[in-house]
């Protein structure tokens, strides 16, 4: 007996069809399986702006299967929006309070099965999440990436560009006029953003993972092909419900090893490690299982895929290319094929139908001639992160995978931001930016302005930037991230002193504090953490119990971590 069957029972439960019947369904829409349409969209954000129009087309698609659809909000906060102010602290916490928000509708209603629309940063993995944990029928469908814009500093322009441009002109290389100009035409329609950043990763993941129909991570918005796509999910959620295929059977640890390796084959955002590590959790798997496959599959996996920040092309050129199918096709020796998908097929078999098309090499290599013998994504060790951190090497130029300068430490991002516009960060300084991790932020905030500031003031192939916090998928230059243990923890990233001696050795995969042993243990026994930002509202709740980024910074109860799932 299915969920919903079981709560629209006469009359026992004749309450409940009263409900449904006073909004004009009928008994034989309560005869059928009952879909829960789980939809992000706002007028906030570009990549959830088509989602309506994705909705009635799911909608369709679930009535031609013969189910009955039923459509529910789900905040979906800006990653864009939020950069450089106060409003990112909330973005990372998000993705629990999405995971949640699905937990409750699909829970309280007893939902048959449902699916999960939504695009972008935080959102897409937090609506994984909730498919992990609740282990129901369920499939994720992306609203599509957004088209590029007109050509700057020799690519297709996108959002991020404007951070570049704020940066030359303070160089004095683009005008003011030039900037405003960028700024109109540079997103040229929604959808999420047009190139590599955490979005797409995501999105590719979720596919690469099985839980999107094949091609569904990265049809554009704004092309006819996503709302057939979307007709295609809705029959195909009501299939999953038939035949009694649920996300416990998809996300599992073989699908997950599946993204890792995807992650790396194609430099997606290090983000995605974080958020990958959060849907291991809520599917059973130990963070130190995942870590472990992050290190092994940096090692193991050639670097396949250059886009945007790492080339001139974008995710609609990647789509064009061939996809995330063609891409898992050139790595087919190193997935595991048996893994279910929501097609209810397994990975193997979908990959045998793929449709052909004349690849891009320029976009997409093989495994025997790959663009690197690396994967796009390192896990960095060493006696400044104890417990990791993570660094993009495909976004890095070569020359820049060992560096070693002059820490000058910063206590907030908006600090270090301000002194890198002023002219005071010199070529061969080891940027600091710490009391940004899940805890301190609160909220793990990106350093995508800081890192942009440094491009864009001809600083990326001289300066590093390290931090406890994380950065944008669509960064570059030499970088850091996600230091663990974090400075509001007492992580040994809280005793750097400006002028410290630091080695980040991406080939070695380590970062190195060059301070005396005995001179860290004073330091040490000295520190004292700061005030909580918070103690109230949310980010008060967050940074209470948000755990180490290694672990993947979610909501944790105490010693959570040790109980079983």
């Amino acid at each position: 007996m299915r969920r919903s069957e079981k709560i629209l029972r006469r009359p026992d439960f004749s309450f409940n069809r009263a409900v449904y019947k006073s909004m004009g369904f009928s008994d034989r829409d309560l005869e059928k399986p009952i879909i829960g349409i789980a939809n992000t969209w706002s007028e906030l954000v570009p990549g959830s702006y088509n989602l309506r129009e994705v909705a009635d087309s799911v909608k369709r698609g679930v009535y031609a299967a013969g189910g009955t659809p039923v459509e529910f909000g789900v905040i979906g906060a800006c990653d864009g929006t939020a950069q450089g102010n106060e409003g990112m602290r909330y973005i990372l916490p998000s993705r629990d309070l999405i995971a949640n928000d699905v937990e409750i509708m699909v829970q309280a209603h007893q939902l048959d099965g449902v699916v999960l629309l939504g695009s972008c940063d935080k959102i897409v993995p937090g609506l994984l999440m909730a498919a992990a944990r609740l282990k129901l029928p369920a499939i994720l469908l992306p609203g599509g990436p957004m088209q590029g814009g007109p050509v700057f500093d020799q690519r297709a322009s996108d959002l991020t560009s404007l951070s570049e441009g704020c940066g030359m002109v303070k160089a004095g290389s683009l005008t003011e006029e030039e900037l405003y100009e960028l700024e109109d035409t540079c997103g040229p329609g929604c959808g999420s953003c047009s190139f590599y950043g955490t979005a797409n990763t995501m999105c590719c993941l979720a596919e690469c993972m099985g839980m999107t129909l094949p091609y569904g991570a990265l049809i554009p918005a704004v092309y006819a092909e996503r709302k057939r796509i979307a007709f295609e999910t809705g029959e195909a959620i009501v299939s999953l419900v038939e035949n009694n295929i649920d996300a416990g059977q998809i996300i599992t640890e073989q699908s997950l090893e599946n993204a890792v390796r995807f992650l790396n084959a194609t430099g997606g955002s290090t983000n995605g490690i974080l958020h990958l590590l959060a849907v291991a959790r809520e599917a059973g798997i130990d963070s130190r299982v995942m870590m472990e496959k992050f290190k092994t599959a940096g090692m193991e996996t050639p670097l396949i895929v250059k886009v945007n920040p790492a080339s001139e092309y974008n995710m609609e050129d990647l789509h064009q290319a061939g996809g995330v199918p063609q891409v898992m096709k050139e790595l087919r020796s190193l997935l595991h094929l048996e893994a279910m998908t929501v097609t209810g097929k397994t990975l193997g078999k979908n990959l045998e139908k793929i449709r052909k098309k004349n690849v891009n090499r320029s976009i997409i290599k093989t495994l025997e001639e790959p663009f690197s013998s690396f994967g796009g994504i390192a896990v960095l060790e060493g006696n400044l992160a104890p417990e990791g951190c993570i660094t993009k090497p495909s976004a890095i130029k070569e020359k820049m995978h060992v560096f070693h300068g002059f820490a000058r430490v910063f206590d907030c991002e908006e600090d270090a931001e301000e002194a890198i516009l002023g002219g005071e960060i010199q070529p061969g300084t080891v940027v600091v930016i710490r009391y940004e991790g899940p805890k301190g932020g609160p909220g793990m905030r990106e350093m995508y302005k800081a890192m942009k500031y440094l491009y864009g003031m001809g600083l990326a192939e001289s300066t590093a930037l390290i931090t406890d916090g994380r950065f944008s998928g669509t960064n570059n230059g030499c970088f850091a991230g996600h230091i663990s243990p974090e400075a509001a923890e007492g992580g040994p990233i809280a005793i750097v002193k400006d002028g410290d001696e630091i080695t980040v050795d991406i080939p070695a995969g380590s970062i190195t504090l060059h301070v005396e042993e005995q001179e860290q243990k004073r330091r040490m026994e000295q520190f004292t953490p700061p005030n909580p930002r918070y103690t109230r509202g949310y980010l008060g709740l967050y940074s209470r119990m948000a755990s180490s980024a290694s672990r993947g910074a979610v909501l944790s109860l105490p010693d959570s971590d040790r109980q079983p799932f």
